[in-house]
């Protein structure tokens, strides 16, 4: 184990809950040198996986001309996370976490190098960006939990808190920004630019990762054994069934993935049939919404304990927000209230995402953030298709106002459930 980086002063005379209070604050690790450079490389790195997504979307758009196609790439991108999830989380739990991080940020800069040089030669098959998105989803299958487990190697049980609710912000930050860079590298200079730079975002992430200390690292001692096999799998599954709370938790995050992650394919939608702004409006919708979610980034980090009510009331203000701005009448006041959806966005994901890896053991987080990312980005694939399809055969706003409203009735559901829970005294 290292060492404390701030030892205890014995002749202190503060109240012994001051230190712990101290470790709480989002400041606290960024004390570390390695999880300056970590919180850092998460920014860079999620937005650049992000930024390839919507570019991928985008050129599908424009090859088919069509919101059901978008839908089928969105699918195409979260589905593996289905499959590969549980696996995923055994190579977590098992391998160290920084050799994991640099294989699959190596995959991901081919990739998208890859589709860059074919999309700057013309190419045109679809199924080529199809191909893309299944790799770039097993990849992201396998980088999501790992990313989140090293959390606890980088900055030690002491600030661990604090660092799992920031950089669960810092990454859906890079969520939100990364479509929105995306859409005004594309609205200037095509897709083929917005692949290359995040080819380029890719490099710089593998120098970061290089370029953590491992002597610094707070290795966990519980580690489940090489030969567990089939248990280890199942293990995150009787962890997660074992905490009703949990579960319903990582459920409604399943669910808001499935009825309110569905960017690509709206904002799309709206710039190309609703306001006819093209690229450039797809871009601006982006920005706003990044522009939100760092407001509820910056909420969402300054808050200790959200609690299940304040999950559940962010959920369902998520869906609200979406459906009030499938309502409004011209496009500047939806700019305004895409500033309040990604506000709402990064506010509900960061709460959730916090909760579920508080409550996950070390020895089987990597296992029970392999379930919850594919419920979370699995929905989102889900969504994806839903939203493609109401879009096609029901229009872009009625669309989203479904959409919105399926979110609100999942969060009521969802929190009626945790009420029964607490009743009963559940976990």
């Amino acid at each position: 184990m290292s060492p404390r980086p701030f030892p205890p002063r014995p002749q202190s005379t503060k109240p012994p809950t001051t230190r712990a209070r101290s470790t709480e604050s989002w400041h606290y690790p960024l004390r570390h040198h390695n999880y300056r450079i970590f919180v850092t490389l998460s920014l860079v790195g999620s937005g650049g996986v992000w930024m390839q997504r919507l570019a991928q979307d985008w050129l599908v758009l424009q090859l088919t001309g069509s919101p059901a196609a978008v839908g089928l790439a969105v699918a195409l991108q979260f589905l593996p996370m289905l499959v590969v999830g549980p696996v995923s989380g055994v190579l977590v739990d098992l391998f160290p976490k920084r050799r994991i991080l640099l294989v699959c940020q190596s995959v991901a800069v081919v990739l998208a190098a890859g589709l860059a040089v074919w999309n700057a030669m013309g190419g045109t098959d679809v199924w080529v960006v199809y191909a893309s998105c299944i790799a770039l989803g097993i990849t992201s299958a396998i980088d999501g939990p790992a990313r989140q487990v090293f959390v606890n190697e980088v900055v030690g049980d002491a600030g661990l808190p604090a660092a799992i609710g920031l950089n669960s912000a810092i990454g859906q930050l890079g969520a939100m920004a990364g479509p929105a860079l995306a859409g005004v590298v594309i609205a200037h200079t095509g897709p083929a630019a917005a692949f290359a730079a995040n080819a380029g975002l890719g490099v710089a992430v593998l120098v970061m990762i290089a370029s953590i200390r491992p002597g610094e690292l707070h290795h966990s001692p519980e580690q489940p054994g090489p030969g567990s096999g089939h248990g280890q799998v199942l293990a995150g599954f009787r962890f997660v069934r074992a905490r009703p709370p949990l579960l319903l938790t990582m459920l409604l995050a399943g669910l808001l993935g499935a009825f309110g992650m569905n960017g690509p394919v709206v904002l799309a939608a709206f710039a190309d049939r609703v306001w006819h702004s093209g690229p450039a409006g797809f871009g601006l919708f982006n920005t706003v919404s990044a522009l939100g979610a760092l407001a509820g980034a910056l909420v969402a980090t300054r808050i200790k304990r959200f609690g299940r009510k304040g999950i559940v009331a962010s959920a369902g203000l998520f869906g609200l927000t979406q459906l009030l701005a499938a309502l409004m009448p011209t496009q500047e006041w939806f700019v305004v209230m895409l500033i309040v959806v990604g506000f709402m966005t990064l506010v509900f994901l960061t709460s959730a995402a916090t909760a579920v890896q508080l409550e996950a053991g070390a020895s089987v987080r990597g296992r029970v953030l392999a379930l919850y990312f594919p419920l979370l980005l699995g929905g989102h694939a889900l969504g994806g298709l839903l939203a493609g399809w109401l879009t096609e055969d029901f229009g872009v706003r009625t669309g989203l106002v479904i959409t919105g409203a399926l979110g609100m009735a999942s969060a009521a559901v969802i929190g009626l459930l945790l009420w029964r829970c607490s009743r009963r005294g559940g976990n």
